[in-house]
């Protein structure tokens, strides 16, 4: 009898071991995806707070480039606007775009691109977008263990008893996907 009793107790216990396993478990991965989810927010802010720098460069040699450096600054400030992630993820990506416009116009302006801060700016920009995209992998690989660890057994019994739920990966905006269009 008192044999079954202890075999009951080391039971329970390894019940309550796991069960307070899983549950650090899935705050730590949740915690990891809100940490990443940060990182990709404070990359598209240095991103919108070099705009301002580049746009000041630009400005004194494309005079009649108004329409793309309008354009920039309302790529923007749509960025700085934006209330969630994925307005964030899609004004940034909008603001990709509107720089990719501008660089592909400051082609044709040889002073500007042989600007020192006008470089500088580049580099760092191009930097930036770097971290982006590995912030974005980042975030997307978080997700995977999470939803990994909720989906296998024994996670999903003990995602059940606590009430956690698959989280959505980062997705690419359709028009990023597109496979751009090369002339010779």
């Amino acid at each position: 009898m008192v044999l079954l009793t202890w075999i009951i107790v080391a039971i329970v216990a390894l019940i309550i071991l796991i069960l307070i396993g899983y549950y650090n478990k899935f705050v730590v991965l949740g915690n990891r995806i809100d940490s990443s989810l940060a990182q990709i927010d404070v990359q598209l802010r240095r991103r919108a707070d070099l705009v301002p720098n580049l746009i000041s460069t630009v400005k004194g040699y494309v005079k009649h480039e108004n329409a793309m450096i309008t354009k920039v600054t309302d790529a923007r400030k749509a960025l700085v606007g934006a209330k969630d992630i994925v307005g964030k993820v899609k004004a940034g990506d909008k603001l990709q775009s509107a720089l990719a416009g501008l660089f592909a116009i400051a082609e044709n302006y040889p002073n500007l691109k042989a600007n020192e801060n006008f470089l500088q700016l580049q580099q760092e920009l191009a930097s930036i977008e770097d971290k982006v995209a590995y912030s974005r992998q980042f975030y997307n690989d978080n997700i995977l263990d999470f939803n990994n660890s909720t989906k296998t057994f024994p996670g999903t019994l003990f995602a059940s008893i606590f009430g956690v739920k698959e989280r959505e990966f980062l997705k690419i905006p359709e028009a990023m996907r597109a496979v751009p269009k090369v002339d010779f």
